[in-house]
């Protein structure tokens, strides 16, 4: 079941809107080879091409994705579980800054994704109806566990429009 508006701030309704899928769990199971697939396919030297220069790098872009995975990852965990207390907002460009992504190859970020997606899939595949339709606070805004599952295959999806569109790689 989709979330309904009312699940997850309006920040992230275009997330959402990039998984017409009712069941989020088969797009979750799939991005990692998604994200490899690509890693393969990039040459080293395109690794640290920015479109702008104040644009992230395409490591910096897989870098990003890792971290919003964990955060996203931790958020869902915390909510199904029944957790009431506020969970933290993140800086994603703060992050970006202090993770060196520039200093590894996709490849290796690829791994990583990956490692924290499956990590991340043991809990959700284990969710009940009820964990599903838990609701907490991120950020100060109301978001249910399901929202979040959606939103974590939205938020990849935007990332790999955005290495097409604007990076001009070829996505599979």
């Amino acid at each position: 079941m989709r979330p309904a508006a009312t699940e997850f701030a309006p920040f992230y309704a275009g997330y959402i809107a990039r998984v017409p899928e009712s069941d989020p769990l088969p797009a979750l199971e799939s991005q990692p080879n998604e994200l490899h697939s690509l890693a393969d396919r990039l040459a080293p030297e395109d690794e640290l091409f920015r479109y702008a220069p104040d644009k992230w790098s395409v490591r910096q872009t897989f870098g990003h994705l890792i971290d919003t995975e964990r955060v996203m990852g931790y958020r869902a965990f915390c909510i199904a579980r029944g957790e009431t207390k506020p969970l933290p907002g993140f800086d994603e460009k703060t992050y970006v800054a202090h993770a060196d992504s520039d200093e590894r190859p996709v490849k290796a970020l690829a791994h990583e994704f990956a490692a924290v997606r499956h990590a991340n899939l043991w809990t959700i595949r284990r969710w009940t109806a009820e964990d599903w339709d838990s609701v907490g606070n991120a950020n100060g805004v109301p978001v249910s566990a399901r929202a979040i599952a959606f939103i974590m295959v939205g938020h990849v999806r935007h990332h790999l429009a955005l290495l097409r569109e604007r990076y001009g790689i070829e996505i599979a």
